[in-house]
């Protein structure tokens, strides 16, 4: 009989793929110990070694079987039971279900020893042990919480501050709030309740996806016919039952259609291998043939149809924050050198750039090239025919670290974005008074997402030449151009497994900037007119960790286009140790960048989605307030706070950049070597020479820093 009845289920499934986009595929299944011929509840500990079967015998007997598997969640690989018998705790145990970290087993009742329905929960000494529970049971060692009206599905959200019941005789699903997390006896007196589609009846089962966006209803007895069904329900907000709703692609998922008795199956509990993906299902029969039931799905939770990755809150907000990073990359990068060429105006008339000789070398050729042609090109007056005196070079640096949020939005979860950078740069005057120079960035972006543990970690370093040019005594256009090269880790969590991608990218920027300088006596107005452009590309990649949730990305291209319009206040103050310049600065600004696409499928079935519109444009206000410190010994100091904010983000931004000018035997030396950096400092000082070196390597996740300190003899 038991391989007619896998014939049926096979041509059932085989028929109902025609409709719906996902068909489960029957792989086994396990036989449980005689003594439970009723079968109501499966779980697995979270590597998949153990499941954990739950029934009772007609004779009012309950009963707990710990059963090792050789191979993770496959029931093919079972090896020796240990049945553990709870009568004395409960006589029709009906669904079980372990705390986070397996100190505490859940066992829901409608009848136990003092014939109440109601949860018992036991203590494990060692997590995902139960050897010890028939003893537990026999000698009292639990705790029984009574409630509930025929309770025949138990489950709980990631954290358990939230408890779900499903009760069969009501045919209501219950969710409650819990003041003590997974303490099932703190549950709030008036619970959230909906309806699952009265006129079914035997509601058996209840489960929900890891990150609470997907549930699914049990139904061991349909009206009319003798069949069963798993509902699936989407939700919109993730364990908020009242926000669910039916998924109408197909009205479940019929397991048999007979009236057999010797075959007639009754679903009850359900779950899925959540560490690996939840790319297989289980549920249990527990009408005549007393199984538990393997099926392989065709991609996370697809029993009806896959997750919908356009549909869930920290998909989208994964996807976002690339395009988000590679936008306020452009920012970060362009900021520095902005800021060293408004420090330049503001400081043009204390400047004595002296020589100052800056070396930059690539380990790619073709960086290397730029660095000894177009470099000294660039940075020399096209007019001055001894190009080889590079007089009045001066180095400075930029330390930037910005703090930043994006608020969740109705399709979006949130993202706390953290951004560290260092800019190295030199520049100098030429004849025609035109300021030239190039700037080199290093910077790292770690984005949190939602709530699960998504992340992306971004590296990039960035070359940018710049200029800036008088058009009147006080009247300037700045303008720069350069490019990022990126990469990124992406971590994708779904609440109990998560995925992780690498993914590379290039980046081309611009910037254009108009300002005019209204001053009386020390005090100076300058309002200013800016452009920012450029265009990022990200290579397709694939994630690997979960088979059943991996997603294949394609290229993406990502515009960014900003216009914005503000104006700087500063004064000047002229003190002991040199001169004081506090300024305040605020800029409105305009996103006007095109709106981006992500395309992407599941690795596992091919099921391909769009994410559109993605980083509509925003307008948002920029203040900034900060100082300037020029010693009489040549060192200048320039510091700015700055708040970055739009209607639903924010930006904190913290700026600390030095300014040193030096004798003619000093010289600095800034070199990359695959991915080390390292920065040189080299001076003569009366007979000694003096050699000062340090590395870094910013694309490792625990980056080595290294000080070389070496003095020397001339001679």
């Amino acid at each position: 009989m038991k391989i007619f009845k896998r014939i049926i289920l096979i041509f059932i499934f085989s028929f109902q793929s025609i409709n719906a986009l996902a068909s489960p595929v029957f792989v086994n299944d396990y036989q449980p110990e005689s003594e439970m011929n009723h079968v109501t509840g499966v779980v697995f500990n979270p590597s998949g070694t153990k499941m954990y079967v739950l029934g009772f015998h007609s004779s009012d007997k309950s009963y707990v079987s710990e059963v090792p598997l050789s191979v993770p969640f496959s029931t093919q690989s079972a090896g020796t039971p240990v049945l553990q018998e709870i009568t004395t705790a409960t006589k029709r145990a009906q669904d079980l279900k372990f705390n986070s970290d397996g100190t505490k087993l859940f066992i829901l009742t409608t009848k136990a020893a003092n014939n109440k329905d109601g949860i018992h929960v036991f203590t494990l000494s060692t997590p995902y042990d139960i050897s010890n529970i028939e003893s537990d049971a026999d000698a009292g060692n639990q705790t029984f919480v009574q409630f509930g009206s025929d309770p025949r599905g138990l489950d709980f959200n990631s954290d358990g501050t939230k408890m779900y019941v499903l009760q069969s005789t009501s045919e209501v699903l219950e969710q409650y709030n819990l003041s003590t997390p997974f303490d099932p006896s703190t549950r709030n007196s008036n619970p959230i309740t909906i309806s699952s589609s009265k006129g079914d009846y035997l509601h058996q089962g209840f489960g929900f996806s890891s990150d609470g966006y997907k549930m699914f209803i049990v139904k061991a007895q349909r009206t009319g016919a003798s069949t069963n069904i798993i509902e699936d329900y989407n939700l919109t907000t993730p364990f908020e039952i009242n926000t669910a709703s039916l998924n109408e692609t197909d009205n479940g998922i019929y397991t048999s259609v007979t009236d057999d008795a010797s075959t007639d199956e009754r679903i009850a509990g359900i779950t899925f291998n959540f560490s690996q993906g939840a790319n297989k299902l289980y549920y249990t029969d527990f009408h005549e043939s007393d199984l538990v039931r393997e099926f392989d799905l065709p991609c996370a939770y697809g029993i009806i149809t896959c997750i919908d990755p356009t549909n869930n809150k920290d998909d989208v907000a994964s996807v976002e924050s690339q395009s988000t990073a590679a936008k306020q990359l452009i920012q970060h990068t362009t900021y520095p050198v902005l800021n060293r060429m408004e420090w330049l105006r503001r400081n043009s008339g204390r400047i004595n750039l002296t020589n100052q000789n800056l070396k930059l070398q690539f380990n790619n050729e073709i960086l290397n090239a730029l660095t000894n042609s177009l470099v000294p090109l660039f940075l020399s007056s096209e007019n001055n025919e001894e190009r080889e005196q590079n007089f009045g070079w001066s180095f400075w640096s930029e330390g930037t670290i910005s703090i930043g949020k994006v608020g969740d939005t109705s399709y979006s979860s949130s993202k706390d974005i953290n951004t560290s950078a260092i800019t190295f740069g030199a520049d100098k005057k030429s004849e025609d008074n035109i300021m030239r120079g190039i700037a080199l960035r290093l910077g790292s972006d770690d984005v949190d997402v939602g709530d699960f543990g998504s992340a992306l970690d971004m590296s990039s370093i960035s070359l940018t030449f710049y200029e800036t040019r008088p058009r009147g005594e006080n009247r300037f256009v700045d303008n720069l151009i350069g490019a990022s090269f990126i990469n990124s880790d992406l971590i994708n969590n779904s609440g109990s497994v998560s995925t992780n991608g690498e993914r590379s990218g290039e980046q081309l920027y611009g910037s254009l900037s108009l300002r005019d300088t209204y001053s009386k006596n020390k005090f100076n107005f300058t309002p200013k007119l800016k452009i920012n452009y450029g265009i990022t590309h990200f290579a397709a990649y694939k994630e690997t960790g979960a088979e059943g949730l991996n997603l294949n990305f394609k290229d993406q291209y990502i515009g960014n286009f900003t216009s914005s319009l503000g104006t700087v206040l500063d004064n000047t103050y002229e003190l002991e140790i040199g001169t004081f310049i506090p300024y305040f600065d605020f800029e409105y600004y305009a996103d006007m960048s095109p709106s981006s696409q992500q395309k992407f499928s599941y690795a596992s079935n091919g099921t391909s989605y769009t994410l559109k519109n993605i980083n509509n444009s925003t307008h948002n206000i920029l203040s900034s307030m900060g100082f300037d410190l020029m010693t009489n010994n040549g060192l200048s100091l320039m510091t700015k706070y700055s708040r970055d904010q739009s209607s639903y983000n924010k930006n904190d931004s913290f700026v600390v950049a030095l300014d040193y000018k030096n004798s003619q035997k000093s010289f600095y030396t800034l070199s990359l070597q695959d991915t080390n950096t390292k920065l040189s400092y080299n001076n003569e000082l009366n007979g000694f020479k003096i050699n000062l070196d340090s590395h870094y390597n910013f694309f490792q996740t625990n980056p080595d820093y290294g000080l070389y300190f070496k003095i020397s003899n001339t001679n």
